[in-house]
Order: structure tokens, then sequence, then C-alpha cells
């Protein structure tokens, strides 16, 4: 049987040692300023972008790698005869998906596998783990392609966004919307479903009201026994007595979690969602 081996985006926010650990390759998206562009995860991170951000006040444009970019890690990826599974960012959010399908259809057929993941962040991350177990458990290309679509739906994806500025400067709400939101501290969550952005809920208050308010979904599914525990992610742009503290509740309301990881969104995550960002990431069974 051909050696399986996993490559992502830097969207899945993974970070190098999960990814290392792992063996799993990673493609960059681009972060551009004006005539400067940089590789996400590799030139920039989150910290950097926002320094960024805040000398320059704009956003960024952030793009796709070209298909070149693409057939050039499948390529390498493949050239022992190992067969590929790319897992990106969804289809919905970026063109990745199809510059890696243009990419991928240079290859015999079998040889390169192009995933869906529907989702960002680690709610990549979750289904490139995945996909690691069942590659290290002996389950086959296609058999490991065919279990991440059936059960790319039961990622949950939420994120509590602290400041609308981010929003606002990438056109996602008006200035209206972002002065009443900064005016009453109103802090969105952002859920991904079906591969898209939603708005789940609108928290008034405290940054910590809002995070519990995703502690408080997440315990809703611990008790129905719905969470998966092979992995629960905190991923975030936030201090870190946040992340601790989501992830000791975490802890205390899913002890049977076989892992709580905490990884930081890279420049392309935190270009949408800015600093403070905190979201919590499971799979449902």
């Amino acid at each position: 049987m051909p050696q399986i081996k996993i490559i992502t985006d830097s969207t899945a926010d993974l970070g190098q040692e999960l990814l290392t650990a792992n063996d799993v390759g990673m493609i960059p998206l681009l972060v551009q300023f004006d005539q400067e562009s940089y590789r996400d995860g590799i030139d920039i991170d989150s910290p950097r972008l926002f320094q960024i951000v805040e000398a320059k006040k704009q956003l960024p444009k952030t793009a796709s790698p070209s298909p070149a970019v693409f057939q050039e890690a499948f390529a390498e990826a493949a050239k022992d005869g190992s067969q590929v599974i790319y897992i990106g960012i969804s289809s919905k959010l970026s063109a990745a998906q199809q510059n890696a399908r243009i990419a991928a259809s240079a290859f015999p057929e079998g040889q390169v596998y192009v995933v869906d993941s529907y989702n960002l962040s680690t709610g990549i991350g979750l289904q490139v783990l995945n996909a690691c177990d069942m590659a290290r458990a002996g389950k086959s290309a296609e058999e490991i392609v065919r279990t991440l679509e059936q059960d790319r739906s039961k990622v949950r994806t939420t994120f509590m966004i602290d400041t609308m500025e981010y929003l606002y400067k990438g056109g996602r709400c008006n200035s209206l919307q972002a002065l009443m939101g900064s005016l009453l501290h109103i802090r969105p969550i952002i859920a991904v479903v079906n591969g898209a952005m939603i708005v789940d809920g609108k928290v008034r208050g405290s940054r910590q009201r809002a995070i519990e308010y995703q502690l408080d979904k997440f315990a809703q599914h611990v008790r129905e026994g719905l969470v998966r525990p092979d992995r629960v992610f905190v991923t975030h742009t936030s201090p870190q007595e946040d992340v601790e503290y989501a992830k000791k509740r975490v802890r205390e309301i899913f002890p049977e979690a076989k892992s709580v990881l905490d990884t930081r969104a890279g420049s392309v995550i935190g270009s949408h969602c800015g600093p403070g960002t905190l979201g919590i990431l499971y799979v449902l069974k």
C-alpha cells in the first residue's frame, strides 16, 4: 500500500509543533499590503500583522497560492510514489480549493486528493489530525477522504470577535454597526456553517461573557453526549490568561477529553477576526 502524505494550508492554524509532530505539509496563503507580500506562517504571524495594520491603518488583502504553487507541493510529496491528501480552507471562503484541484488534475488519478474542509482555522486542523490518525491506523486514501467528507459537517467552529474594527475595515459591517457595537460593547460570536461564516450570537458586555457564551454551548453538547473526546482546540489571538482560563474550563466541563490544545490564529485568519479573538473548536460524534 502506498504511503499517504497529508498536506494542509496555513489557515488550519496548527502551528509548527503540531505540523512537525504529525508530519503534515503546509502551503501558505498570502497576506498583501500594497506591494508587499508575505507568506502566512512563514514571513508573518498574527502579532506582526496587527503591528502592520496599526502602522498602515489598513487591512491587508489575502490571496490563495497559485495552482503552480500547489502543483509543486504535491509533486514534492508524491515524488516517492506516495498518495497525497490536501485538506484546505472552505471553497466558500477562498480560491485555494479551486487552485488545488487544478493542480491535482496534473497527476495520475488516485495520487492526489483534494478535500474541502468546509471550514477554517483549527476547524480544518481537527480534520487534518483526524486524517493523520486514520493514516497511522492503516486506512487507505480513499477511506480517509470518504470519512472526512462524511464527517466534516460535525465540526463545530465558533469564535468570539473582540473588536468590530477589523470587520468594519474588511467591509463585513458598516460604520454604524461598528460604532454601535463599540458603544454597546457588543461582541459577535461567529460560527462556520456549511462552509460559510454566520453570526451565531451577539453578546453584550465583557469579554468574559462572550467566552462564557461559547463555553455554555460546548457544555450543552457535552451534557448531551455529543462531543468526540479526541481533541478540543482553543484557538485565539487573545491574551494568554484568557486562553488558560478557557482550557481549564474545557477540561472541567469535559474531563474525558484526550487532548485540549491551544494554537494562535495565523495572519490570514487574524486579518479577518482581529486581536482579542478566542474560539472553541471540536467535533461531534
